[in-house]
């Protein structure tokens, strides 16, 4: 079980400066779809039990859920898990931290946006205060320490992809269009075994596909690879298909997870060819199943 989000409150300066610098960000290309980010907006804020006056300030200036941020937020990391730990900056009295969006199983960054497996559940955690913590350890954004209980595979794939759009245009290292290469690169193999392109798709999202990002000055094409480490029924299902070669269909195969994506509702136009990478800012990147 992996919360998606988790993050403390922050206060009203914090506030004040996220929504400041969205805006700027949003101004240099107002019309673009989608958006380059979403300011707030009142009409669907949800403000729990505030009323009157503070119920109209929370929807006027409640910063949007879907990106993290300083405070933590919309993670999406897939090994945050039992035995986890995380080190969150404190802002406000009291903390505020907060947590929900719990998967049963997810790939990190949940590039589909929302791919994961959802679930109902709780969680049982403990809390301590470190004084001064951000000033003796350096913290400004979270800082989490997966559990030992991740799994671990020698046997994987590597799909890499370089900062050279689907058009061919040369971009200078950009990690955000060589992910997506990556991804799309990945898409393809899985297509050539059975997988339709939403399939493929799916399963960078919902599959426990960790991502990981280190620094490259390989200039002009950053080249972030992408390695698949299949888990458990998926991991030999998976190999079975790619050692014999058999292109067949997920319906009807022995796998569950297999047969939740072929059942599941067929997948917008866009979603086989414009996987969001979870890292916008790296330089180096891989997935793994």
């Amino acid at each position: 079980m992996h919360p998606g989000l988790i993050g403390c409150l922050p206060s009203q300066e914090l506030l004040d400066e996220w929504n400041t610098r969205e805006q700027a960000l949003i101004d240099t290309d107002p019309n673009r779809v989608p958006g380059l980010a979403n300011p707030p907006y009142a009409p669907t804020a949800h403000v729990g039990r505030a009323t009157g006056d503070a119920a109209t300030k929370v929807a006027s200036e409640g910063a949007r859920t879907v990106p993290p941020r300083e405070h933590g937020g919309n993670c999406d990391i897939k090994d945050l898990t039992k035995g986890s730990r995380v080190f969150f900056p404190v802002y406000v009295k009291g903390g505020g931290l907060s947590m929900g969006d719990l998967h049963f199983s997810q790939g990190d960054g949940e590039i589909t946006f929302c791919g994961a497996i959802e679930m109902a559940g709780w969680i049982h955690i403990r809390v301590n205060i470190i004084k001064d913590g951000c000033k003796k350890y350096g913290v400004k954004n979270p800082i989490f320490q997966p559990s030992d209980m991740a799994p671990s595979y020698k046997k994987h794939l590597i799909f890499e992809g370089i900062s050279v759009d689907e058009s061919g245009k040369q971009h200078y290292l950009d990690a955000h269009v060589a992910y997506r290469q990556a991804c799309l690169n990945a898409i393809e193999y899985l297509k050539k075994f059975g997988y339709s392109g939403a399939q493929a798709y799916s399963l960078l999202g919902t599959a426990p596909v960790q991502g990981t990002s280190a620094a490259s000055s390989t200039c002009p094409t950053c080249a972030p690879p992408s390695g698949f480490r299949p888990r458990s029924r998926l991991r030999h299902h998976a190999q079975r298909r790619w050692s014999d070669h058999r292109c067949r269909q997920s319906r009807g195969s022995d796998c569950p997870l297999e047969r939740l994506i072929a059942h599941q509702w067929p997948a917008p136009a866009w979603a086989a060819t414009y996987p969001v990478p979870p890292f916008s800012g790296a330089k180096n990147a891989s997935i793994r199943f």
